[in-house]
């Protein structure tokens, strides 16, 4: 019911977004540039840098009251390759899900790592920001909140640590990822970028985010453990609950559904680095994928279906996300005033130079994901904005790509919009107030280092993989 409410809230609020595109257009300035046709991709166009022009009264596009709500089902229509992704992703992780392989390999790994409390927090750090980095998951970390509470509160420490060790590597996870369907493959495809680009570099710097981050967990951790009473969550009862799940064996038949979806993801991989492989071959993939991890687990036809048509339509609200972000796009571009929007965003960057344009990107990034925090939906809303913006300011399309991915992916870890995040919180009987407080400091620090890489790659993009 929480989740439930939180997507309406985010879908009032897209709607709202959408009638004050359109009221936009009613105030700004019409204008356009002049577009080519994207060297590696003829099909997408590309803004030409000093080409903007206002247009004249004869140009004007009239618009109608009630377009917006035409708008809609244009941006379901433009968003339509995205839109199926998710479904179809969405009931294959399902079906892998009901086969118990991922949960039963979590629990082993964290049962593994639970030996002394660095090992466990430098272990769920690596495992849970790999699988937010390859197929974005973050979901699927909800339900395994109750179990490391446990094992937390067993090792002496408290909640705010076990939802540190979930949730921080979700997010730094997020704001590296590397062939992330949901995030920086979007972002890379809007931005004309060849996909899963620089996932090397991207990967380094993960680790190094994941550095900053133990420390500040497990400095926490070891103070709660000298003195309980400096938990942030001291005032909290834990005496009951958090039992783990019944069945977490991981059995041959699970270690092989495993085996199966990590070839399904260095297959993409690979196929979209030699053949330029994107969304069909993606859903296809995951559809063998899904269908060799039913018949492994000798789940029947009727339920592989139903679990499959079951988890699709737990991503509508997702699915619907999507469509009404990509409708704010329309609204502006049939309006044709998103050309002025990022004329207007680059005259106050572009005399700061591409250093100073990239970090102003990432504060942009960040602030709109306190209004939309799926990271799909933020990709359409703000990177056809951002990409001709990088650019008008010679800021790499890579390191646009890295800005986004950054204030999408780091803000994920405590934005109260966030139904995930409220969720996790809810389950780990964790007070919002004592998240942030501890969840804070550090996303400072994130955010600062983020701002040193952003500026990095804007000089030697190239030479780490960051191809345009």
């Amino acid at each position: 019911m929480q989740q439930s409410l939180k997507s309406i809230d985010s879908l009032v609020l897209m709607f709202s977004i959408i009638i004050i595109a359109q009221l936009l257009v009613y105030v700004i300035p019409q204008g356009e540039f002049e577009r080519q046709p994207y060297p590696e991709n003829p099909d997408r166009t590309m803004v030409v840098a000093g080409t903007y022009d206002r247009l004249t009264d004869d140009q004007h596009h009239s618009m109608a009251p009630w377009y917006f709500l035409q708008a809609i089902p244009k941006g379901f229509e433009a968003a339509q390759g995205i839109i199926f992704l998710v479904f179809v992703v969405g009931g294959v992780i399902g079906i892998l899900r009901a086969t118990g392989a991922i949960d039963a390999m979590l629990h082993r790994a964290v049962a593994r790592l639970g030996g002394s409390p660095w090992i466990l927090i430098a272990g769920c750090l690596v495992m849970f920001s790999l699988g937010a980095y390859t197929i974005g998951m973050g979901e699927e970390y909800v339900p395994l909140i109750p179990i490391i509470v446990s094992m937390s509160l067993a090792m002496r420490m408290d909640a705010i640590v076990a939802m540190g060790m979930v949730w921080i590597p979700y997010g730094i996870g997020w704001a590296c990822a590397g062939t992330n369907p949901f995030g920086v493959i979007i972002a890379q495809n809007i931005a004309n970028v060849p996909i899963t680009s620089g996932w090397a570099f991207r990967l380094v710097m993960m680790s190094v985010f994941l550095a900053v981050a133990y420390h500040h967990i497990y400095r926490y951790a070891m103070r709660v453990r000298a003195n309980p009473e400096e938990s942030l969550v001291a005032h909290v009862d834990y005496s009951t609950g958090f039992e783990a799940p019944d069945d977490i064996e991981l059995t041959p038949v699970r270690i092989t559904v495993l085996l199966v979806l990590l070839a399904t993801i260095i297959g993409f991989v690979i196929g979209a680095a030699k053949f330029g492989w994107y969304i069909n071959e993606l859903m296809a993939v995951f559809m063998a994928c899904g269908l060799v991890a039913a018949f492994l687990s000798r789940m029947s036809p009727g339920d592989t279906s139903r679990t499959f048509i079951s988890s699709a339509a737990d991503m509508t609200a997702a699915a619907l996300l999507i469509g009404f972000a990509r409708s704010i796009e329309v609204v502006l571009s049939d309006g044709q005033v998103i050309d002025t929007v990022i004329q207007s965003i680059a005259d106050l960057l572009v005399n700061l130079g591409p250093e100073a344009s990239a970090v102003g990107m990432l504060v942009v990034q960040s602030v709109c994901n306190f209004f939309i925090p799926s990271g799909s939906g933020q990709a359409f809303v703000t990177m056809p904005i951002m990409s001709p913006l990088a650019t008008l300011t010679d800021v790499p399309q890579q390191t646009a790509v890295l800005a986004f991915q950054f204030g999408d992916g780091f803000s994920n870890m405590l934005v109260p919009t966030s139904a995930l995040v409220m969720g996790a919180l809810a389950l780990g009987r964790i007070p919002y107030t004592a998240w942030l407080r501890f969840t804070f400091p550090l996303l400072v620090k994130l955010l600062a280092l983020s701002a040193f890489f952003l500026v990095l790659t804007v000089h030697i993009g190239k030479a780490v993989g960051f191809d345009v």
